[in-house]
């Protein structure tokens, strides 16, 4: 059974930090590149930064570069995200996976409950 669980969400003020774990099972995602994409209401599920299988290499989008860090341990299974900086604008249910073509071709379309990140002042 596959299982993403997301977590380290929370409510935090402008320029505070976050780091944000999502554990992985059930799959072998070891395999496939990993992101944290995340969705504010209303809004298109957005890709956020991006981790290759080996953890070697490394993609942000333009609005969190050089804020965000992902990094990935395929020991415990776990993709994470450093969030520094934070602005009202992150403010977002986010949610860790495979490459959007892999989840809709070999996860049926499974996503993990997410983790709210709420920024306000």
């Amino acid at each position: 059974q596959v299982q993403l669980v997301e977590s380290g969400g929370g409510l935090v003020q402008p320029w505070e930090s976050l780091t944000l774990s999502c554990v992985y099972s059930g799959f072998d995602f070891s395999r496939y590149a990993m992101s944290w994409y995340r969705q504010s209401q209303g809004q298109a599920l957005e890709l956020v930064a991006s981790v290759t299988s080996t953890g070697t290499n490394t993609g942000y989008a333009d609005s969190v570069n050089g804020r965000f860090t992902i990094s990935r341990d395929k020991d415990t299974r776990t993709v994470s995200l450093q969030m520094n900086n934070l602005k009202p604008e992150d403010t977002a249910t986010y949610f860790c996976n495979a490459p959007e073509s892999i989840v809709r071709l070999e996860l049926r379309n499974y996503w993990g409950q997410g983790t709210q990140v709420t920024v306000s002042s």
